[in-house]
């Protein structure tokens, strides 16, 4: 059996015992959490998350970059389009990981990584790309310097460590601004 018919069934699965067609394009616990594509650190299984609960963005070591940031107002522009908003009552959680596959990316990659930052090859020492603990600090930060996103998230940092399954919380949760 193929990957994809394999998935296909798994999809057929899905239909017959879980869909809902009734799920909300806005999610229940008005919750975003941006976090690494590393298939390890699937939010959705680490907090136990049910389909329609979280937005979930996902890029390259979950960090704060240009394109997390488009994101992120794409999704407020969904959410004014359905009459609501993002911003007060709703969390921003910043997910880093142990072990990510970024860190190997300062020597081998330099350039790219810069690039997909959005910053300078000589700015990414500054970025504390080998510790996860700094790493999520300093994007929580960088959030809430950021005037353009609504004041009203609670943002959280948490750092998930791949050895033993265990969140951590680095970052502990507060207003986007006051």
């Amino acid at each position: 059996m193929s990957v994809v018919d394999d998935l296909t069934q798994r999809n057929k699965a899905f239909v017959d015992s879980e869909f809902d067609v009734n799920l909300n394009i806005m999610p229940s616990m008005k919750t975003v959490i941006i976090g690494c594509v590393d298939p390890r650190v699937d939010p959705a299984n680490i907090f136990g998350l049910k389909p329609g609960e979280a937005a979930v963005i996902r890029n390259v070591g979950g960090r704060i970059n240009p394109a997390t940031l488009q994101n992120m107002a794409i999704v407020r522009s969904v959410a004014v389009a359905e009459g609501k908003d993002v911003g007060p009552g709703w969390n921003l959680i910043v997910l880093h990981h142990t072990d990510c596959g970024i860190t190997p990316c300062l020597a081998h990659a330099p350039a790219l990584l810069a690039k997909n930052l959005g910053v300078e090859v000589t700015e990414l020492d500054n970025l504390a790309i080998p510790d996860p603990y700094a790493a999520v600090a300093l994007d929580v930060a960088a959030l809430k310097a950021n005037p353009q996103l609504p004041g009203g998230f609670l943002v959280t940092g948490m750092v998930y460590d791949v050895a033993t399954g265990k969140v951590e919380v680095v970052v502990p949760s507060a207003l986007l601004r006051p």
